[in-house]
């Protein structure tokens, strides 16, 4: 089994924010597979997909952004899940909105749900997609932008953005981390 989790925020008023994309993600490899990430355990809405005959638990933490670690700890334990087989889907202001990132570890580069993560797993060590938001924010502005909806320009962009994201989270599952990062790290998402 693998573990996919999306970082957000729990609410109808952060639904569609940048900083949510991770729940809009959970949703999008749900809805493609026709079920729902709606059974509420452990801080988490949570559901299960097929994907290449390799189980995957979907995790929506409910926690808000700050302590989203504890949900993925909780599952990982549940599970017996190793840090490998989870991946964790987060908004990244560093990366522009054409970009997506798949990396094996890292920092929490200032983004609060990573660095609940690094903290409740104590390690840095654990596969994360980021997710470029850009950064078209004036100084000291960042929390309203990531906390902001979706530009009406930006929205054809990331329908595109998402299909691809899907894929990404799918070829993790099937084929693993070192393929995936070489088959999709270095794309640029136009329309």
């Amino acid at each position: 089994m693998k573990l996919v989790v999306g970082l957000g925020n729990p609410g109808s008023e952060y639904a569609t924010t940048r900083h949510n994309l991770g729940f809009m993600l959970i949703d999008k490899l749900a809805d493609d597979a026709q079920v729902t990430v709606g059974r509420r355990e452990c801080s988490a809405l949570v559901g299960r997909i097929q994907i290449e005959n390799v189980a995957v638990k979907l995790a929506k933490p409910q926690t808000y952004m700050n302590l989203s670690g504890r949900a993925v700890r909780y599952w990982m334990e549940k599970k017996k899940i190793p840090l490998e087989r989870i991946l964790v889907i987060a908004d990244d202001i560093a990366l522009p909105l054409s970009r997506i990132r798949l990396r094996g570890n890292g920092s929490a580069a200032g983004h609060n749900g990573l660095r609940s993560v690094s903290e409740e797993l104590q390690t840095e060590n654990y596969p994360r997609l980021r997710y470029g938001v850009g950064n078209q924010f004036p100084r000291g502005m960042q929390v309203e932008y990531v906390l902001g909806s979706w530009a009406a320009e930006e929205i054809p962009l990331i329908k595109i953005k998402n299909e691809k994201a899907v894929q990404i989270v799918e070829s993790f599952v099937f084929m693993g981390l070192e393929r995936t990062m070489n088959d999709y790290n270095k794309i640029s998402i136009t329309i």
